[in-house]
């Protein structure tokens, strides 16, 4: 069949498309940033990548019409804390205008549970989301999921951070809200196994893990599995504010994110029963089953993706990263460094895999102050480290960089920054010709960007020289 994957360089999206292409169909990806998904699926048959924008209704007129199937898996939770909410109606909209135009027969959404009688903003915007999408020219598949637990996931590297990091916890009352977290791997087998089931036509199921757990019993839990031992203590005075700046000032989340997630916590999430299981065949595994499956993928240096790759954990980089690609030359400040290089793989080797948990190969002490500096004033800081040890691929997130270009062949690696900066900053790494060649570009914003550069001068040439001897090494 032909089928049309929305949100293809998502969190879930990345993942379910190896399935349908294994299954032999044609899959027809609408993405905002053709050149980034590019990176993902270029050597994939059967992909075909469509550059459109489901906020934009006129750049969806390029997708085909020819479409038997359509996953909907647009969520746009983190862009505004306060208008998400518009920004997910606007692209249920357009996406129905177009789908009632094509030869759809179905649409599978991935939704959340909403069977709480007080919903949060985020829930009652997936709920208004499946509202819209309904219709009779297509038959509409809802799924709804609680907390998803899998490598990379949002709520997974959440409990990580909190668990791994906080001997003993004073945390929010919200932790003892209760949920059915379910294990991303089940998810994927719901919306594949949902695949032109004609049963599943025109309702709605929610879909979770055989446990309630409260987020409390989560983090103990995971705790367990870690063989790590945890202490916490709720109290009721922490604000929805507070508990917003203890999650992003601990883990790798960003405010907003954050926020969001918060203003979440508060309601239980608990599923209505239903013979969804059984009718595809669906056992899902239990809560610390699925932790141990994602540390397998960990260890495996196998995490297909990560919530901290997509735009929603960037600060400054909104949709097309190929717009930084030309770094500018008028007005700027660079700092260059060029050395004949020793041994080319072996140098290759360590600019793929810089960053993260290897590091910036010098001065990394200044560089944890200038991270934590970054998140005190609101930034990323180096909290988001790196998907994948040696791989990099354009709109990854690399601590407080954002990769615009990674091609080892051309031995080139652009990195633009997402720190909190009076101005803009790139980082490029060049192999060619029998040289190294390593080029820092900031483009100063007004006096205070000036005053910046010339302030953090005397540290650069320590840290830029340092950095580009030992990739040389």
């Amino acid at each position: 069949m032909r089928i049309l994957v929305t949100g293809a360089t998502g969190y879930i999206g990345k993942r379910l498309i190896p399935l349908l292409l294994n299954d032999g169909h044609t899959i027809i990806c609408p993405v905002r940033d053709k050149k980034r998904a590019q990176n993902y699926y270029k050597n994939q048959e059967n992909i075909v990548l469509i550059e459109a924008d489901f906020l934009i209704s006129h750049s969806l007129e390029a997708i085909p019409e020819d479409i038997d199937i359509a996953y909907y898996l647009i969520h746009s939770m983190s862009n505004s804390a306060r208008e998400f909410h518009v920004l997910e109606e606007k692209c249920a909209i357009n996406f129905k205008r177009f789908a009632e135009k094509s030869n759809l027969k179905q649409v599978i959404y991935l939704s959340g549970i909403t069977n709480d009688t007080k919903l949060s903003k985020h829930l009652l915007s997936r709920k208004n989301v499946e509202n819209t999408l309904a219709s009779d020219n297509y038959a509409l598949t809802t799924f709804k999921a609680g907390i998803i637990v899998g490598s990379g996931s949002s709520s997974f590297e959440i409990i990580r951070d909190l668990v791994e990091k906080l001997p003993a916890m004073i945390a929010p009352k919200w932790l003892n809200t209760k949920t059915q977290p379910l294990a991303v791997r089940d998810v994927l087998s719901f919306l594949h196994k949902a695949l032109a089931k004609k049963e599943l036509y025109n309702t709605s199921h929610d879909i979770f893990g055989p446990e309630i757990l409260t987020y409390k019993e989560m983090l103990l839990q995971f705790a367990e599995v870690r063989k790590l031992k945890r202490y916490i203590l709720t109290v009721p005075v922490m604000t929805p504010k507070l508990s917003s700046y203890w999650l992003y000032f601990v883990t790798s989340t960003s405010y907003k994110l954050a926020s969001s997630l918060v203003n979440s916590m508060g309601v239980e999430v608990i599923g209505k029963k239903s013979n969804i299981n059984k009718l595809l065949d669906v056992n899902p595994m239990s809560y610390k089953d699925a932790v141990k499956l994602a540390f397998k993928k960990i260890e495996q240096n196998s995490i297909i993706s990560s919530w901290k790759d997509s735009y929603i954990s960037s600060g400054k980089l909104k949709n097309f990263v190929h717009k930084f690609i030309n770094v500018p030359e008028f007005g700027c400040f660079k700092d260059f460094k060029k050395r004949k290089i020793k041994d080319k793989q072996k140098s290759l080797n360590k600019i793929w895999a810089i960053g993260g948990e290897t590091g910036w190969y010098y001065g990394t002490f200044l560089w944890k102050i200038r991270g934590f500096l970054d998140q005190f004033f609101g930034g990323a800081g180096l909290r988001r480290g790196r998907r994948h040890p040696t791989e990099l691929n354009a709109g990854d997130a690399l601590d407080f960089w954002r990769v615009i270009y990674a091609d080892k062949e051309k031995g080139k690696l652009l990195l633009y920054a997402e720190m909190i900066l009076p101005g803009e900053a790139w980082l490029e790494f060049k192999v060619e010709d029998n040289f190294i060649y390593q080029t820092a570009t900031f483009r100063p914003h007004g006096l205070g960007g000036r005053l910046y550069w010339y302030a953090v001068m005397p540290f650069h040439w320590f840290v830029f020289n340092g950095m580009i001897n030992n990739i040389n090494k």
